[in-house]
């Protein structure tokens, strides 16, 4: 895997919206404060604060902004400003550039996609937060991770342990992210489910059904036994927990009693007030105990 440069004083980091409208121009604004706060410089792409319908601009003006950018060798990384939907239209278009001159892109939920891109041509990306996180909690520990791991500082998580956890230990490459949009990329050359790796997962506003539906599929295409170990991040939201009798950690449960693998489950990656930030595409070590789960990241 290529590893972007990391970032020093004076670099510059560029705000763009693949996807879907921001809708509130302060947030972009606020997030580049925090930006500038660690010493960097601040461009906004030409379409970030545009609305056509639900998107951020055509499919041509948002794949414009973005190519520009990862062309742009002043620009050292790309904050996706929003999720939503959208990034699928654009994918194709940036990809080969992404291989040609890596850079660090960072985000989230529907930018799951542009991480699957990354990881397809062999370049690490950080799956973490966006503008709305760094404008409301520009000083929080989700944020300073995000700081430390943009400057080339190495990060450790420990987390305490949830009575569902399967303890054990293991090593892979860490990859994953929002299991619809994931799940949509399956059997497509942005296909993440290898064998081996540590998957992390994380969802919103997701039926239960869905939710366990998607599983399902992955269970049944052998990709859950196949992994070295499954990180449940948050699931925001979920609806009809009443008519399943459980939650989706039930669900989640009741899968993967039989993989045989190191499960740990509410780590705090996803759409919530925290959400640490995961190096897509690096060597990572996995450790379950009884009383806390850790998670190192190899990307020095």
């Amino acid at each position: 895997m290529i590893r972007p440069q990391f970032l020093k004083q004076g670099d510059t980091v560029a705000i763009a919206s693949p996807a879907g409208a921001v809708g509130d121009a302060a947030i972009v604004s606020g997030a580049a404060d925090t930006l500038r706060s660690w010493g960097l410089n601040v461009i906004i792409a030409p379409h970030a604060l545009t609305r056509c319908g639900y998107y951020a601009g055509t499919v041509g003006e948002r794949t414009e902004d973005f190519l520009a950018l990862i062309g742009n060798d002043s620009v050292k990384a790309i904050l996706c400003s929003y999720g939503g939907y959208g990034c699928v239209h654009i994918v194709d278009a940036v990809a080969a550039a992404i291989a040609e001159k890596p850079k660090w892109i960072i985000g989230m939920s529907d930018c799951s996609v542009l991480h699957a891109a990354c990881l397809a041509k062999g370049v690490m990306s950080l799956h973490a937060p966006q503008c709305r996180h760094l404008n409301y909690c520009p000083t929080d520990e989700a944020t300073q991770y995000l700081r430390s791991i943009l400057f080339g500082r190495s990060v450790e998580y420990t987390i305490e342990a949830h009575p569902y956890n399967i303890k054990g230990t293991a090593r892979g490459r860490i990859v994953g992210g929002n299991l619809s949009v994931l799940h949509a990329l399956m059997r497509t050359r942005y296909d993440i489910f290898a064998e081996a790796a540590i998957l992390f997962i994380e969802d919103i506003n997701e039926p239960l059904y869905r939710i366990e539906r998607m599983l399902y599929s992955l269970k049944l295409s052998g990709v859950l036994s196949g992994l070295a170990a499954l990180v449940v991040g948050r699931f925001e939201a979920t609806k009809e927990a009443a008519a399943f009798g459980g939650s989706h950690y039930d669900i989640i449960r009741a899968l993967m009693a039989d993989c045989n693998i190191p499960v740990c489950y509410d780590f705090p990656v996803g759409h919530c007030s925290e959400n640490f930030p995961i190096v897509e595409g690096a060597e990572a070590a996995l450790i379950v105990e009884d009383n806390c789960v850790t998670l190192r990241m190899e990307y020095l």
